[in-house]
């Protein structure tokens, strides 16, 4: 847990600097929040791999105290992102991303 709190930080301090700057500053601290974040998904991941019982659906995912933090502090605009990863995991979609 505490692996996927430090890449939660992280990506989350990313997103702040990303608000701050602006031009190819800011285009750097876009690239590093995104990475940053998926890397926050993949250990959400793992984790998720050794929850039992699992959730059965999203809403019961929702439900976790972990799940509950994380979002209570996601940015409104990758909260939607966050949703769509977790979905994922919860319905045992494994997406691959290209840079």
């Amino acid at each position: 847990m505490k692996r996927i709190d430090e890449h939660f930080e992280t990506s989350m301090e990313a997103w702040s600097m990303m608000q701050k700057t602006t031009g190819d500053e800011g285009a750097e601290w876009a690239e590093r929040f995104e990475r940053y974040f998926y890397e926050f998904i993949n250990e959400l991941k793992k984790w998720w791999t050794t929850l039992n019982p699992k959730p059965k659906d999203i809403e019961e995912a929702e439900e976790l105290p972990e799940i509950k933090k994380w979002m209570e502090r996601i940015p409104a605009p990758v909260q939607l992102n966050f949703l769509t990863e977790l979905e994922d995991i919860v319905d045992g979609v494994d997406t691959v991303r290209f840079d």
